[in-house]
């Protein structure tokens, strides 16, 4: 498959939180491994749910952040997608911080965002369709 994929926050804290979600998180991400674009945005969000919910130690969550960083495209945010998610924001209604994953996937000509709170099965901006990994079946 060589459809750019964006993962929400979300389901990466699955994925090292919660045995039975993440199986589930796993199996998609081995899918698109080669695919997947990560923002700087989801790897703070990660970092920050991680240690403040109690999944893992600082250490952990700094060597998983790191391991993130060594696996996938890392993309950063900028000005461009800051304006892009304000428009997102106001045209979609999602919040501020929803619009940026989505303008962060936007931007980087991705197809599917994987999202557990976003609306399942929207199109945004003609190119990019919402996925909920927990109402759908994963495809490789």
């Amino acid at each position: 498959m060589s459809d750019k994929v964006f993962i929400d926050t979300n389901l990466w804290v699955y994925l090292y939180s919660d045995e039975n979600k993440g199986h589930k998180i796993r199996q998609l991400i081995d899918n698109h491994f080669n695919n997947v674009i990560m923002s700087t945005q989801v790897l703070g969000e990660l970092f920050s749910v991680l240690v403040k919910k109690g999944f893992k130690s600082k250490k952990e969550s700094k060597e998983i952040i790191s391991d993130l960083m060594n696996s996938f495209i890392i993309i950063s945010i900028d000005g461009a997608a800051v304006n892009k998610a304000i428009s997102l924001c106001i045209k979609y209604r999602y919040r501020y911080w929803d619009s940026l994953i989505i303008a962060s996937a936007c931007q980087n000509d991705c197809s599917i965002l994987y999202s557990e709170d976003l609306q399942h099965g929207q199109i945004i901006e003609n190119n990019l369709k919402i996925i909920n990994s927990f109402n759908a079946q994963i495809t490789s």
